[in-house]
């Protein structure tokens, strides 16, 4: 059974998606305009059965969460308040997955929290240290509200050009309508410093003590597999990598039964249940 409900964490607001029951595992979504975690994961959420239980929030700044008063996006933001989140729902050990922006909160996320987060899927990810702001990243981040700014911004995070679709089109421009004024205040210009404060350090990584997970496709224009994933495997300590041929940015979008696949393969490694 899948669920959408409102979570109060710190004392505001945040909307989560939760389906299934069985082991945590809890799935952020990435930093493109009008993203939520249940359109990032709610495909996935339902690959993955009811075994599982998954939560997916809108982090700060995106779908129907709030940025908290006198406070703005960024990662040590999301970080807390998906920890904060964990602990208002009572979840003691989980898994955490995340995309881009998301992965960069998930590696942190493992860093500060090592006794709760068992496993770290991190897809298409930032954070690497150093990793340079892409020209399709800043692009994606100044996408303008509207069709021609949601097909831009799909053709970008796609390998294969059929997969942006007019009804694609539609449901991300009305996501991104949607959530405008909140968007607005989280990557404004010069972008390369928002790149930047994602970025973990090598002390913040070597602290990651989890097994890690990096899935990446190999033709991923925004965050690309030379300056994103491969850095990684130098900082952690037990990491794998999977790299998807004819994939961009969007692996569970692109490839939908390899990405379950190996997500479902490798939540399950040394469960002990």
């Amino acid at each position: 059974m899948t669920a959408l409900r409102t979570v109060t964490v710190d004392g505001s607001p945040v909307h989560v998606l939760e389906s299934g029951t069985g082991p945590a595992v809890l799935m952020l979504h990435g930093s493109g305009p009008g993203t939520t975690g249940s359109g990032a994961w709610a495909t996935t959420a339902q690959a993955l059965g009811a075994s599982w239980h998954v939560v997916a929030p809108d982090q700060a700044g995106f779908g129907r969460t709030p940025v908290p008063a006198g406070s703005r996006g960024g990662l040590r933001l999301w970080t807390e308040q998906a920890a904060g989140l964990m602990d208002a729902l009572g979840v003691e050990h989980y898994a955490v997955v995340g995309h881009s922006m998301g992965g960069a909160v998930a590696l942190a996320l493992a860093a500060v929290r090592p006794q709760q987060v068992t496993h770290v899927v991190a897809v298409s990810t930032m954070g690497a240290p150093g990793a340079p702001l892409s020209a399709d990243l800043d692009a994606v981040w100044a996408a303008p509200a509207g069709l021609l700014g949601a097909r831009d911004m799909l053709s970008r995070l796609v390998f294969d050009q059929t997969l942006v679709t007019e009804s694609a089109v539609d449901a991300r421009a009305a996501a991104m309508r949607a959530g405008a004024d909140a968007y607005a205040s989280l990557f404004p210009p010069p972008r390369a410093r928002w790149a930047d404060e994602l970025a973990l350090s090598a002390q913040t990584l070597a602290g990651v003590r989890a097994p890690v997970l990096l899935v990446h496709g190999a033709e991923d224009r925004v965050t690309p597999i030379g300056t994103a994933a491969l850095p990684l495997l130098e900082h952690l300590a037990d990491v794998r990598l999977y790299v998807l041929g004819r994939c961009g940015h969007v692996p569970a979008i692109e490839h939908p039964d390899d990405f379950r696949r190996v997500l479902s393969c490798f939540l399950r490694r040394g469960r002990g249940h």
